[in-house]
């Protein structure tokens, strides 16, 4: 029994090979990934097996030309991708696509000939996995607030300091990380660097415990005088800070895409629980009550869907995307965190339990209302693009 939402106007409409794309990841995140998504969870296990399957199946590929062997699928048959994926477990789509989005994508876009095919095909291949290295312990909103330093030094820059919260760490074979290298000029002396994995003077430490997300890996990195060569410089020196907004712009399509499949997933089981579970005489799914619930999440569901497609079918056409992204991903967050408690309410004790997925999903969705900006965040881009545009 099916319980996905039909769409209700040609805007959601794929072209064949996005529901080629939709269709294999679906079967396999429902065969392969959903019988192990409580064990991952349960057990703060990073699920390696299952990352060397994505890798086999070319999903870390599909947004990038074939020139760096890739798909040329774009943005949106990515999206569904993770939206896929994040219908049965947020913790395997979080790792795709923090790998893709945020470790692979910055190097595709701004590396030059000599850093994107270099470290590019591997992180398409799987050969190395990607992590991005922004947020700092006094500094996450604030990432203009940035205090690890970047010194040049003859034909290098040495690195200190320290990056938290960084997805795919302990897995990574190559890190993009943001440092200052000019403090008089505030944001526009934060530059950007790719760094190898085997750089001396870089290290890991362990990642906190999480909430949710727990089969996602992360850690601190940490420089204490790291050299790194001088032509590993991310894009021009002190354009850092606007290479990374513009890559948590993708990113925030990623993160909306994966609160979709949260939502839906939540949803479909809600359903599911609703139509077996016997009570009042009937089951629950004749109470209005619970009626009206799956109705407001069908109606939720669907707009985020709809903001989620036209954010990356944007990205893909090369128009402007940024506000569209950021009203994608707080939107998207957000009745992420609604569906999934519904999911909850209706599910009544055993939604509180573990035996059922619902709570793991509410878990995972806090994390999307935080990550790639905060709804704050969101609102205030949002707010400051509206007012540009009434202005114009």
């Amino acid at each position: 029994m099916s319980t996905s939402l039909p769409s209700i106007t040609r805007g959601l409409e794929l072209t064949e090979d996005q529901q080629m794309i939709r269709d294999m990841v679906r079967e396999f995140a429902r065969g392969v990934v959903a019988p192990v998504a409580h064990d991952i969870d349960e057990e703060h296990r990073f699920p390696k097996d299952i990352w060397d399957q994505i890798v086999e199946l070319g999903l870390p590929g599909i947004p990038f030309s074939e020139a760096v062997g890739g798909s040329d699928g774009g943005t949106l048959a990515y999206a569904i991708a993770v939206e896929e994926l994040a219908k049965v477990c947020g913790s395997t789509a979080l790792t795709y696509a923090a790998h893709v989005s945020l470790g692979t994508y910055p190097i595709y876009r701004w590396g030059g000939e000599k850093l994107c095919s270099t470290y590019v095909p591997k992180l398409v291949a799987g050969e190395y996995m990607g992590a991005y290295g922004l947020t700092e312990p006094n500094a996450g909103s604030d990432s203009g607030g940035t205090q690890t330093t970047a010194v040049l030094d003859g034909d290098g820059y040495v690195l200190n300091g320290r990056k938290c919260f960084i997805t795919n760490a302990n897995h990574a074979g190559v890190f993009i990380v943001t440092a200052v290298t000019d403090k008089a000029l505030g944001s526009k002396g934060i530059s950007a660097f790719v760094v190898p994995r085997d750089t001396p003077g870089f290290s890991l430490e362990k990642g906190e415990r999480k909430l949710g997300m727990r089969g996602s890996d992360w850690a601190s990195l940490v420089f204490e005088d790291a050299r790194i060569p001088r032509d590993h410089l991310l894009g021009p020196e002190g354009e850092g800070f606007k290479t990374f907004m513009k890559t948590l712009e993708g990113g925030r399509i990623s993160i909306a895409a994966l609160s979709l499949g949260l939502a839906e997933g939540a949803f479909e089981e809600s359903v599911r629980y609703a139509q077996e579970r016997e009570a009042f005489g009937g089951t629950l799914s004749d109470q209005q009550a619970v009626q009206f619930k799956l109705a407001d999440m069908a109606v939720q569901i669907e707009c985020a869907k709809h903001l989620v497609y036209e954010a990356a079918r944007l990205k893909d056409s090369g128009e402007a995307y940024g506000k569209q992204a950021s009203m994608a991903k707080l939107y998207a967050s957000e009745i992420a965190m609604k569906v999934t408690y519904d999911a909850i309410q209706i599910h009544g004790g055993f939604g509180y339990s573990r035996e059922y997925p619902v709570e793991r999903m509410w878990r995972d969705a806090k994390l999307c209302v935080i990550g790639e900006g905060t709804s704050e965040i969101q609102r205030l881009i949002i707010g400051r693009s509206v007012l540009r545009e009434a202005k114009a």
